[in-house]
């Protein structure tokens, strides 16, 4: 079975409140399996647009990073986040060939 990804990229106004989004999103993360492969760090954009922040969420499963985000504890989470910050999130089914 293929794993699930999402692909996050934030500008965060308000750093203070961003960290009570980080701080409620552990246990969603946790409950389905997320795995940090990128969370920030240095980066280039060599073609078209970026934002300040950059990440990458591996999950067992793509049903499994779907159902993260659609949980009722995410959801909570998310509304942390969405008034300190823009972003695009794009949850994708890994490549299993």
């Amino acid at each position: 079975m293929a794993k699930g990804y999402w692909i996050g990229r934030v500008d965060v106004d308000d750093v203070e409140g961003y960290q009570k989004y980080i701080a409620a999103n552990a246990k969603p993360f946790a409950d389905y399996g997320a795995r940090f492969l990128v969370r920030g760090g240095a980066f280039e954009t060599p073609e078209g647009s970026a934002r300040s922040r950059n990440v990458v969420i591996e999950f067992p499963s793509y049903q499994a990073a779907l159902e993260c985000y659609h949980s009722e504890d995410y959801q909570a989470a998310k509304a942390l986040r969405t008034p300190v910050s823009t972003g695009d999130i794009v949850i994708i089914e890994g490549y299993d060939g």
